[in-house]
């Protein structure tokens, strides 16, 4: 869980709540998605070797007593003020549970009857017996004999078969620690050894949106709501926004935290109408939206093409700017 570690007492910011004699806080990303390292990020304070609290890290928590210079945006008379901590998400703050949840693996197991030191195939007492797979029983070993084993068996596989034997999965739905696959170090580690098979993964979930938004509006993220360069002019020229198929108040709890949200009720203070698409009548849809349309699900292509009809017959679509911003408008309309 930790990407970083700062031993603190209960004289800085960041462990007010901290005892000096036992406890020690980290700071720690809690992101559940992306490719990255330290989104969400909170302190962890340990007391004894046991996590005690999860709490939203203050941005001036190695500073205090510094003057604060927050960021703010102006926008139709009105002002929105950025939080100096930390905004994450509700299952981040109970990661703990998670921790020491009844139904986490607490030590690593071995089948009764594998001698990883037997030869591939062999059977027998001393033998790896690779036929009982799924069918003989475990038994508990140590930390490290279990580090010992996996350390081992790389090797074999490099030595027996070549550095390219080895794949490591890779995906960008993991959480976000640095020491978790594939998001960091053990990469690295089978480069220092000589290599490994890269698995190139088909195209994440969402890039069809991303990428096409980034080509068309000029912006990324364009569902969550907005989180890049983009919030400003929304703010200021905006009439109404379009939520086609999303969730701004759950889902980009993984990555970015509660900063949606915050923007979700911001927009709606300065009047900018909101309408959501979807089937279901999401949190985001219950909080935010002044009109929700409820679609069956796979229709949404119907909807689609009746709006651009619409459009279309009756003249009202922007002309000037599907003919500076898209192509293959005239095959379209054919």
């Amino acid at each position: 869980m930790k990407w970083g570690h700062v031993a603190t007492d209960a004289k800085q910011p960041g462990s007010a709540q901290a005892d000096p004699q036992n406890e020690v806080s980290s700071v720690v990303g809690l992101g559940f998605c992306g490719g990255g390292a330290g989104s969400n990020t909170a302190i962890a304070d340990v007391k004894d070797g046991k996590l005690l609290r999860l709490r939203p890290l203050p941005l001036n928590w190695q500073f205090e007593g510094a003057e604060k210079d927050e960021w703010t945006m102006e926008a139709r008379g009105k002002t929105f003020q950025a939080k100096y901590k930390a905004l994450i998400p509700p299952f981040s703050l109970g990661y703990k549970k998670r921790v020491y949840s009844a139904n986490r693996v607490k030590y690593p197991l071995k089948r009764v009857d594998f001698d990883p030191s037997g030869a591939p195939g062999s059977t027998g007492p001393g033998g790896r017996n690779t036929q009982n797979r799924g069918k003989s029983k475990f038994k508990r070993i140590s930390w490290d004999e279990a580090l010992d084993i996996v350390e081992s068996e790389i090797k074999r596989i490099h030595d027996t078969y070549g550095v390219y034997a080895l794949l490591p999965q890779w995906g960008g739905h993991g959480e976000v620690k640095v020491v978790h696959n594939p998001h960091g170090f053990p990469n690295a580690l089978l480069d220092l050894l000589g290599g490994y098979t890269f698995e190139v993964r088909n195209p994440d979930s969402w890039e069809g949106w991303h990428w096409g938004a980034m080509h068309v509006w000029g912006m990324p993220m364009v569902g969550q709501p907005p989180t890049a360069n983009c919030m400003l002019d929304i703010s200021r020229y905006s009439e109404l926004l379009l939520f086609w198929g999303c969730d701004p108040e759950t889902t980009p709890w993984g990555v970015d935290g509660l900063t949606p949200t915050r923007m979700c009720y911001w927009f709606k203070e300065l009047g900018i109408d909101s309408v959501y698409i979807c089937p279901d009548l999401n949190y985001g849809a219950a909080v935010h939206a002044d009109k929700w349309i409820p679609i069956r699900p796979g229709t949404d292509a119907a909807l689609q093409l009746a709006i651009a009809y619409i459009w279309m017959t009756e003249g009202t679509w922007d002309k000037e700017y599907v003919a500076s911003h898209s192509f293959g408008y005239d095959k379209f309309e054919e």
